[in-house]
C-alpha cells in the first residue's frame, strides 16, 4: 500500500479570481442554517419529487465567489429545476474574494487559509443542522466547484450522503481519493492548472483500486472554471458548461430516483 500523500488538486490559479458573469435572473432566496447564510431554492411544482418537496437535497459547495454570486445561483436553479431541493451555505460569511480583488495587495493565500479555517470551523455545525431540519428521510448529494471540493470529500464520508460530484477539483489530495466511499463524478477541463491530466489519471488509478463507483468527463478546449465563471460567448465552453450541469444531476438521479436505478439496472441485464 502507498504510503504516499501527493497533492493532486493544488490552489486555485490566476483564472480562479476572474469571471464572466452570467445572464439571467436568479430565483432563490437567502435564509439562515444554523445562523449560516444558505442560498435556498426548491423545485418547481412539476418538478418535486415523489417524497417531496426536501426529499432529495443538493448541497452545493461554491468556488472562491461563493454561494451568493450571480453565476453560481444561476447553476444552483438549474438543479432545482431539475427535482432538487437546494442549499448553497455561504462559508465566506459575506466576505467572496471578488470583493478584494482591486484592493492593493491583496493577499490571496493569506484570504484563503482564513477561509479555509472559517469553513472547517462552521461547516460540521450546518451540516449537521441540516440533516436535524429534513431529516433521516431525505437524500443527500454534495456537489463541490473548486474551493468547495474538499468539503465534499469530507461531506460525503457521512453515512447520510448518496453520491458526490466535483467540477474543476482544487485542494485534493490522494487520501481524499482513497478514503471516499461514495460514488463519485468529475468534471473536468482539458486544460487546469489545478487538477491537469497527470493527476486525473493518478487520482482514476485510485479509485480504481479501492473499486469506487466513478464517472469522469473531460471537455476539450475548456479551461479550469468552466462549469461557472468561463465565457458563455464561446459555444464551446458554453456547451461544456450545460454538459457539465446535465451531466452532475443525472448523477444524482441515478442514485437518488429508486424508479431510474431500477431502469438502469434493467437495461444492463
Amino acid at each position: 500500500m502507498s504510503t504516499t500523500n501527493r497533492v493532486l488538486a493544488g490552489p486555485p490559479g490566476d483564472c480562479c479570481y476572474t469571471s464572466f458573469r452570467h445572464e439571467g435572473a436568479p430565483v432563490g432566496k437567502k435564509i439562515t442554517i444554523a445562523g449560516y447564510p444558505t442560498y435556498f431554492v426548491e423545485p418547481p411544482k412539476d418538478k418535486i419529487p415523489p417524497g417531496g418537496l426536501g426529499s432529495r437535497v443538493l448541497i452545493f459547495l461554491a468556488d472562491v465567489w461563493g454561494a451568493f454570486y450571480q453565476n453560481n445561483m444561476l447553476v444552483q436553479d438549474f438543479f432545482a429545476q431539475n427535482g432538487f431541493t437546494v442549499l448553497g451555505l455561504d462559508f465566506f460569511l459575506g466576505d467572496p474574494v471578488y470583493l478584494h480583488l482591486d484592493e492593493p495587495g491583496f493577499d490571496r493565500l493569506k484570504w484563503n487559509e482564513s477561509m479555509h479555517a472559517l469553513t472547517r470551523d462552521i461547516l460540521p455545525k450546518w451540516w449537521a443542522a441540516v440533516k436535524e431540519q429534513y431529516g433521516n428521510e431525505a437524500k443527500y448529494c454534495v456537489s463541490g466547484y473548486c474551493f468547495g471540493a474538499r468539503y465534499t470529500m469530507d461531506l460525503s464520508a457521512d453515512d447520510a450522503v448518496v453520491a458526490a460530484a466535483l467540477a474543476h477539483p482544487a485542494f485534493l489530495n490522494e487520501d481524499h481519493f482513497r478514503n471516499i466511499k461514495k460514488p463519485l463524478m468529475l468534471s473536468c477541463a482539458e486544460v487546469d492548472h489545478t487538477f491537469g491530466l497527470e493527476s486525473r489519471r493518478i487520482a482514476e488509478d485510485i479509485l480504481v483500486a479501492r473499486k469506487t463507483q466513478y464517472f469522469f468527463q473531460v471537455f476539450s478546449g475548456v479551461e479550469h472554471s468552466f462549469a461557472s465563471r468561463a465565457d458563455p460567448s464561446s459555444p464551446d465552453i458554453r456547451w461544456a458548461k450545460e454538459q457539465s450541469a446535465h451531466g452532475i444531476s443525472l448523477w444524482f438521479h441515478r442514485f437518488l430516483d429508486e424508479k431510474f436505478a431500477a431502469e438502469d439496472k434493467k437495461t444492463r441485464m
